[in-house]
């Protein structure tokens, strides 16, 4: 996240606060997972949050490693299944269905692979401006792919999706990973995140106005 643990905070409890919402509007369980993704992406900016203290007071220099572990946690870990996965659950067109079964598996590769490189690499984050920089260490040759493999599940999911308006989502999504990509690319792990977070918001829409067509817990 940019600028300070101040905003971290605050980005965070309003995240939290908008998946809380999405997930109260829910009539359908299977529509909760996708509804939660404020949710998880708030306690996401809290512990970034944490992470700018450690990083820039002493006093909590302890919460370093364990807060750049769980912020990583989630966004190398969580999301390329997550977003699949939760997106896969509401699915109604069983042709897309198909497509996203696979690109679940896609996510699946590549959260085991970026499980195993955060356990294995010794990722690291510093301060760089007014923004947090993480320095993964993970095998260079496997970057690209690695980088592919991450932004098919996250990304290509809300635009294939026949849910309303979730191709909004996925647009969004993409211009801000191409102006993060073109402008942040030292900062993209935390630039995009934080984008992607309070892009997250949409989810509350899309969840809202899905609900009509749906039984409840159906």
């Amino acid at each position: 996240m940019c600028f300070s643990a101040t905003a971290s905070f605050v980005a965070g409890g309003v995240l939290m606060a908008t998946g809380a919402a999405a997930i109260k509007v829910c009539q359908n369980k299977k529509h909760i997972p996708f509804a939660s993704i404020p949710l998880l992406f708030g306690v996401q900016q809290v512990s970034e949050g944490f992470l700018w203290l450690a990083l820039e007071k002493q006093q909590y220099s302890h919460w370093e490693s364990n807060s750049t572990y769980f912020f990583l946690f989630f966004a190398q870990i969580l999301w390329p299944f997550w977003v699949s996965f939760s997106i896969r659950l509401m699915e109604l067109s069983p042709r897309i269905k198909q497509r996203l079964n696979f690109i679940l598996w896609i996510g699946i590769i590549a959260s085991t692979y970026l499980g195993y490189c955060l356990l294995n690499y010794n990722p690291k984050a510093s301060i760089s401006g007014y923004h947090i920089r993480y320095d993964l260490n993970f095998p260079f040759y496997f970057v690209w792919y690695s980088g592919l493999f991450y932004f098919i599940p996250t990304v290509i999911p809300t635009l294939i999706s026949s849910i309303k308006n979730m191709k909004y989502l996925g647009l969004v999504i993409l211009i801000s990973f191409v102006i993060s990509k073109l402008f942040y690319n030292e900062h993209l792990i935390s630039i995009w995140c934080y984008f992607a977070a309070v892009l997250s918001s949409i989810v509350y829409l899309i969840i809202k106005r899905t609900q009509p067509a749906t039984k409840a817990f159906s």
